[in-house]
């Protein structure tokens, strides 16, 4: 039996979406279509993404108490056990605690893959929403480097957030298919399904035409360098999605996410 080293958390909270609720239910979906008969558990790479390599920790319970405090409190405990988170949202907002949580660690760099940098100081006079928490991340010092690919909706409120905080961003309009990532020292990725063209991810809340491709998602995944300790995926919202497309879309890049975590 393989050693478990991958930790599945999900997160069901979407209190900081800002359009549409709906991605508190994903965690539970996405589990679904990963263990679904209608395809198997291997990755391309032949790695078996089972339960012997991906230990499920269920989803977290609030209770009532602070999201962030609960969230970071979480995610620590994990990784004091040794393993390497693989969380399941919820809104993007998430992301905040759990690099939280990982900071007490180690600090990791950051690789976004999204429509939407995030950045905004305070949106709609929320600081914790899900439009700001690499903005929290970021002037906490919480990770040694942001880098940000599939940007297509960029505001002139977040343009000057992108130097304050040298964020490196790779935008739709000129991405090149032969991107090429170097991360050096430990790396956390942030996958926002809205990354994704709307024709491969109709089950979003923040739909924006013109961007990523499955194929081209799953080959920066596969190809980034850089020694992969967490990583989540978040803004999937069963409630506008079709036919469990993405769902099933989430489930693939959760195994290629999970192969990747164990090399």
């Amino acid at each position: 039996m393989r050693e478990r080293r991958i930790a599945l958390l999900g997160i069901p909270y979407d209190e900081q979406s800002s359009y549409r609720k709906g991605s508190a239910k994903a965690p539970g979906l996405i589990r679904e279509a990963w263990l679904s008969p209608s395809t198997n558990l291997y990755s391309e790479d032949g790695t078996l993404v089972d339960g012997h390599l991906v230990e499920d920790f269920g989803d977290l319970e609030f209770g009532g108490g602070d999201f962030v405090e609960t969230a970071e409190q979480r995610v620590d405990e994990i990784l004091k056990r040794g393993y390497r988170p693989l969380i399941l949202g919820g809104d993007h907002s998430i992301t905040y605690p759990v690099i939280k949580a990982f900071a007490n660690h180690e600090r990791p760099t950051i690789l976004q893959i999204d429509a939407h940098p995030d950045l905004y100081d305070s949106y709609e006079g929320n600081r914790l929403s899900h439009a700001c928490p690499f903005a929290r991340i970021m002037e906490n010092g919480l990770a040694k480097k942001l880098v940000q690919v599939g940007i297509r909706a960029i505001t002139a409120p977040q343009r000057p957030q992108v130097s304050r905080f040298n964020v490196e961003v790779h935008e739709m309009a000129s991405l090149k298919d032969d991107l090429e990532l170097d991360i050096a020292g430990p790396l956390y990725i942030s996958l926002d399904i809205d990354a994704l063209d709307p024709a491969f991810a109709p089950g979003i809340s923040h739909r924006e035409p013109g961007g990523l491709s499955t194929r081209q998602v799953i080959r920066i995944i596969q190809s980034v360098r850089g020694d992969l300790i967490g990583a989540d995926i978040v803004e999937f919202n069963p409630e506008v999605d079709v036919s469990g497309i993405t769902g099933s879309l989430c489930a693939k890049l959760l195994k290629e996410i999970a192969a990747r975590m164990s090399r």
